[in-house]
């Protein structure tokens, strides 16, 4: 009142000064009668409205339960719920005055059960709230499965008391405790949920898997990696889910919830290939940018930071790869995996990063190297077949030698859990080396690999001879095996993945009927475990036109499971094969016969008799 009065007043006795003197006469006569009200009224406390008399909807008698098959998105049934419990918070405004004012504001919370669907599901992935994805992670939900082993949950049981909560056995459910409620109008919002329930026996069945594409800078990271590119603006790297903290925990969480027999992981770290020519050809760690802006955990593979490392190529501004996974991301992958109870093998991969328009030299005859070719074209040059190979010359062991390098194990420096390069140089023996060290800074922390690959379908590489009719990429790989079978150590068992045209022998096509086990040297190394095949052999010769005519192999549907396994010793690679292209559109098969009573020497899928 006091400030309504004297502000009239003082504008009225400024006003014989001019408009201005009115002004600022109202102004002075407001701040003396602020002054004289509080201290009149003293402190005041301004309150934001309550709920009065809130309902909760619930679930009507006799709902049906739903069945889900594969993956739905189902709403839940309220099947029980506590009353909204109230936050008062009171903030305090005029600084530390004792006749300031104050703000109580109330906070409302839910705590409730959805009934989602029958048991036993796999996993609940996202879900919608008024139609808008939560991130899980701020709030405490809990996921019950369905199983009829499930015991009662703790919030129900501590609300209900001992013995008086039931703990919805069969019943898929999810329970929110303290689920905050004003951003959806103090009211539990509408939700839904995304719900996976495996119904075929392969998920089962299935033990292992490799994890791909290994091409992500920061994705095998278990913690969140950031960049700020403007200012106040984070981005995260490495979070592109809303149902975990990052994208690494969130593939973990849904492998395992979907094949819950899983014992071994696959983990794939690419390195990337620059030419076909084995003599040219250098393996390097790339990266998607030079630059990253406040970059939370800097980007490093060994002594290669990102502002030196290439670049992986791109195509009108779009990436044509991931780039490589940095140390400390892999360091967290293996972590990760092991505390999970599965075992890891580390699988160093490459990835043939050359473009079109290369203008590179092609060891096949071609006009220039085709475009992100299969690492198992890399080779000596020319290639073997064509007009001047080097094959079977001094000149491809001196090939050889330049792609395999001359990195020793002395090379490298193991500090922590990082990998220091004191030389080296840009070959396979680096790459491979250096992953054997990062293993082993692993195994220094209490994470020993199970399993370490020491290539991958080197096919072109493997096959090549020189002067001596040896295979020198074969003796390297036997080199390699011995150097990181001593650093690691005996637990750690080390294999080589062939090509499944690769494993068994080689067959040069010169018109000399020879024969070559070409691996046979690797495969009996005492540093190798097992013999490794990447198998993409044919399991049948399915026509559309076997609709209407009997199939060659007795397949009655183009799935026909009993065929299929019959066809894992026999048909295609086992009882003949096709000359060409053309003898295969037209089904021409030719027998696999080599006079010799030993067709088993040209049956690919003969893995029996070949052992």
């Amino acid at each position: 009142m006091a400030t309504i009065l004297l502000q009239t007043a003082g504008s009225a006795l400024g006003g014989f000064l001019g408009p201005v003197g009115s002004v600022i006469g109202g102004a002075v006569g407001a701040i003396a009668g602020n002054a004289i009200d509080k201290a009149i009224f003293g402190r005041r406390t301004i309150s934001t409205p309550g709920l009065e008399g809130a309902r909760i909807a619930s679930a009507d008698e006799g709902s049906p339960i739903a069945r889900v098959y594969g993956t739905m998105r189902i709403a839940g049934s309220l099947i029980w719920a506590t009353r909204f419990e109230e936050e008062i918070t009171t903030e305090r405004q005029g600084g530390k005055a004792t006749n300031s004012s104050s703000v109580e504001s109330r906070n409302y919370y839910a705590n409730f059960a959805l009934g989602l669907c029958e048991g036993e599901i796999n996993q609940v992935k996202r879900i919608w709230a008024d139609g808008r994805e939560l991130d899980v992670n701020q709030y405490d939900i809990r996921v019950y499965k369905g199983d009829f082993s499930q015991l009662p949950d703790p919030l129900i049981e501590a609300k209900q008391g001992a013995n008086n909560a039931p703990a919805y056995r069969g019943l898929a459910y999810v329970v929110f405790d303290r689920f905050p409620i004003d951003a959806f109008g103090n009211r539990i919002p509408v939700l839904h949920f995304e719900v996976t329930k495996v119904i075929s026996s392969l998920e089962s069945k299935i033990q292992a898997v490799t994890l791909i594409p290994g091409a992500t800078e920061h994705g095998l990271a278990t913690s969140q990696i950031s960049e700020t590119p403007n200012s106040g603006e984070q981005t995260l790297l490495n979070r592109h889910v809303s149902f975990a903290t990052t994208d690494m925990e969130a593939s973990l969480d849904e492998l395992q919830n979907l094949c819950p027999n899983l014992k071994s992981i696959g983990l794939v770290v690419s390195w990337f290939g620059t030419d076909l020519r084995a003599d040219h050809c250098k393996f390097l760690p790339k990266v998607e940018v030079n630059s990253r802006s406040a970059e939370s955990r800097a980007w490093s593979v060994g002594s290669i930071t990102r502002e030196n490392a290439d670049l992986v190529s791109s195509n009108d501004d779009i990436l044509n790869f991931g780039g490589t996974p940095d140390d400390q991301s892999v360091m967290h992958a293996i972590v990760a995996i092991k505390s999970r109870g599965l075992k890891v093998t580390l699988y160093p991969f490459i990835l043939m990063d050359i473009p079109s328009g290369n203008g590179l030299a092609s060891p096949y005859g071609d006009a220039e190297q085709a475009a992100f070719p299969w690492r198992g074209r890399i080779t000596c040059h020319p290639a073997i077949g064509e007009d001047g190979t080097a094959d079977q010359t001094a000149n491809a062991g001196t090939q050889m030698n330049a792609l395999v390098g001359q990195s020793q194990i002395s090379d490298f420096q193991i500090i922590g859990t990082s990998i220091n390069w004191l030389g080296g140089d840009q070959s396979y023996r680096h790459m491979l080396l250096h992953y054997a060290h990062l293993a082993k800074a692993a195994a220094d922390i209490g994470y020993s690999l199970d399993g370490f690959v020491i290539g991958s379908e080197m096919v072109a590489l493997t096959h090549v001879r020189d002067d001596q009719n040896t295979f020198p990429f074969v003796t390297a790989l036997c080199n390699l095996a011995s150097d990181i079978s001593g650093l690691l150590g005996s637990q750690t068992q080390l294999t080589y993945a062939a090509d499944w045209s690769e494993y068994f022998g080689y067959h040069p096509q010169d018109g000399s009927g020879d024969v070559y086990f070409h691996l046979d040297e690797l495969w009996s190394h005492p540093s190798i475990y097992a013999v490794g095949i990447d198998n993409y052999m044919p399991l049948s010769d399915w026509r559309d036109q076997d609709l209407l005519a009997e199939n060659l192999d007795g397949f009655q549907i183009q799935n026909d499971q009993v065929a299929l396994r019959a066809q894992i010793t026999s048909g295609e690679g086992y009882d003949y094969y096709y000359q060409s292209s053309d003898d295969r559109k037209n089904r021409i098969r030719t027998l696999i016969d080599d006079g010799l009573n030993k067709p088993w020497v040209f049956r690919y899928k003969d893995i029996r008799s070949w052992w």
